[in-house]
């Protein structure tokens, strides 16, 4: 049976007014905006000036040192490339070093092989196609060989003071242990923690969460008796409800952390 012009509009009205539907993989947090703001301000007077621990002398270094970093600690990692950047903390100087002088270094670091061969052809991508500079975009930087979003996310952050989000194996485990940005992926977890942490503590947040995944709610067993946040915490693993003191750590001493 034909439907009736009234019929047509009607239904059009209805799927006008209808939710949106949410994003495939977008997922709400358990926080509410002032438990979030709670939550962050912690963290910012336990650690007002968060620093990644990877050791690196200028942008260059960097992208190298969270290239290596994949699949390693930043403790082995900073322990390889002291000796390297030494010798090469520039393109030109790595290329001249060559995959086996690049080895020769980092071999104490896994999967050091193929790290190698993408440090040698991340350099001469640098200097042939960006004069020497790494780029500050994150379409740029994911083009040079072993950089993904991760390692182009820190890069802006750190490098070139860029609030972004890079979400690693710490924070891709707390987002989902904690409730606070759950998500099957880290990409999932980098939309919806850009969408949940307040604005204005977003530049520091990926390093707040970091270490609080390191040295707090680690992997095996989360230290909850040590957690600044313990109370807010909307974790089924929870085991402890009052916080610890608030106070701010003394300042990070960067390449000697314990993993």
């Amino acid at each position: 049976m034909k439907k009736t012009a009234l019929q047509s509009s009607t239904q059009s009205l209805k799927k006008s007014n209808a939710a949106p539907r949410r994003k495939p993989g977008l997922t709400k947090t358990a926080y509410t905006k002032a438990e979030l703001e709670e939550m962050f301000r912690r963290f910012s007077v336990q650690r007002p000036e968060p620093k990644g621990e990877l050791e690196h002398s200028n942008p260059f270094t960097l992208v190298v040192a969270v290239a290596l970093s994949a699949q390693a600690t930043d403790v082995g990692v900073n322990k390889a490339t002291r000796g390297l950047f030494k010798v090469a903390d520039t393109p030109e100087k790595m290329l001249a070093l060559g995959e086996e002088g690049v080895i020769g270094y980092i071999k104490t670091i896994g999967l050091y092989r193929n790290k190698a061969k993408n440090v040698i052809a991340l350099s001469r991508m640098l200097i042939e196609q960006f004069g020497s500079e790494v780029p500050q975009t994150r379409d740029e930087l994911v083009m040079l060989p072993g950089v993904g979003r991760k390692t182009a996310n820190v890069v802006l952050s750190m490098a070139f003071g860029q609030a972004t989000m890079a979400v690693d194996t710490h924070i891709l485990r707390i987002a989902n242990r904690i409730l606070l940005a759950p998500g099957k992926n880290p990409d999932e977890v980098e939309e919806n923690l850009l969408r949940t942490i307040p604005k204005h503590y977003l530049y520091h947040a990926h390093h707040w969460l970091i270490l609080h995944g390191r040295y707090t709610c680690k992997a095996r067993r989360p230290e909850c008796e040590r957690c600044v946040i313990a109370d807010l915490c909307r974790s089924p693993e929870k085991t402890v409800d009052i916080p610890a003191p608030l106070v701010e750590l003394p300042p990070q001493f960067i390449g000697e952390a314990v993993e």
